[in-house]
């Protein structure tokens, strides 16, 4: 059976970020920049790429909740959130494992994680582990929803076509009780499952926006 140009187009994105170069790769709310986000120097190319300061953190994508446990410290109280928002469009901030470096998170203790439901997202970062999830865009511009509109290069670009959301993630903080940090794609699901876990469960309070 041939192999498709989207099936190659993975291959070869797998085997760029495990050489340590960067990849351009759909999700289902903008496209994103990927990297090894375990890996400083890495982390440091998509800094470059996209002329983002230092200072200024970005998250990193899981495949698996096995995944995310090893780059983060989750409370087991918040599992049923966290499996109820994920995979999706959320950006969920966790505290740090060590395995995650200083540069990516600009040394705070704090990571965000996204567990995209995109399967060509997902499919990759099965094969790499986790990979920088920050959008392909310069820092202050609008980011791309679809291939056409990427501007920076990276190593490979992937065309997964139109974003299904076309926005960014809405960002949820669990390491103080739960606070929507970021009004994004999605939201009006995120708030009730958060509402409801909260009520159900007793957990800290919610606060929003």
């Amino acid at each position: 059976m041939p192999v498709t140009a989207l099936e190659a187009g993975i291959a070869n994105a797998i085997e760029v970020i495990k050489s340590g170069g960067t990849v351009i790769y759909p999700t289902e709310t903008v496209y994103g920049l990927g990297a090894a986000a375990l890996s400083d120097e890495a982390v440091k190319k998509v800094y470059e790429l996209k002329r983002r300061s230092l200072s200024m953190p970005i998250s990193l994508a899981v495949s698996s909740f096995e995944m995310l446990h090893e780059v983060a410290y989750v409370e087991q109280s918040y599992m049923g959130i966290i499996t109820r928002l994920l995979p999706g469009p959320v950006t969920i901030l966790l505290r740090k494992k060590p395995v995650v470096p200083d540069v990516l998170t600009a040394h705070s203790e704090v990571v965000g994680i996204r567990f995209p439901e995109n399967p060509i997202a997902t499919r990759i970062i099965s094969e790499t582990g986790p990979i920088t999830a920050t959008s392909a865009n310069l820092t202050g511009e609008k980011p791309p929803v679809c291939a056409e509109e990427v501007k920076i290069k990276a190593d490979i670009i992937i065309n997964g076509g139109k974003c299904k959301y076309g926005i960014p993630s809405t960002v949820v903080d669990m390491t103080r009780g739960m606070k929507i940090l970021r009004e994004g794609a999605n939201y009006d699901r995120i708030l009730h499952i958060l509402q409801s876990e909260a009520a159900g469960e007793g957990l800290h309070g919610l606060s929003v926006p």
